[in-house]
């Protein structure tokens, strides 16, 4: 069975930093790529940042360029966010999903997670 499970959430005040973990379990192979959105109170769900499965594309939403580290582990079935400089609105769930490209849409990614609340206060 295909899981995965995001950790590392958590309240934090503005301008602090947080770092999330996502492990991939069952057929996910190595070679996917592995991203991260985000689905704020009221708000559309969002792409933040993207891994592709040979670790050699990231790309990240204008929103959280240059305070926002992808990163995959050394079994490169799992996946980290470490967002530094937080912000209110960085306040959200924040969701791991695994496919077989890497892609900013939320629709090319087949596999999810449940999903993690991170909570920015000023």
């Amino acid at each position: 069975q295909v899981q995965l499970v995001e950790s590392g959430g958590g309240s934090v005040q503005a301008g602090g930093s947080l770092t999330l973990s996502c492990a991939t379990s069952g057929r996910i192979f190595s070679s996917f790529a592995l991203a991260w959105f985000r689905r704020a109170p009221g708000k559309e769900r969002e792409f933040v940042a993207v891994s592709s499965g040979t670790n050699t594309y990231t790309n990240y939403a204008d929103s959280v360029k240059g305070r926002f580290t992808i990163s995959r582990g050394n079994a490169k079935n799992t996946v980290n966010l470490e967002m530094n400089s937080l912000k209110t609105e960085d306040t959200a769930v924040y969701y791991c999903a695994a496919g077989p490209l890497a892609s900013d849409y939320a629709d090319r990614y087949a596999l999810w997670g449940q999903g993690t609340q991170v909570t920015v206060s000023s």
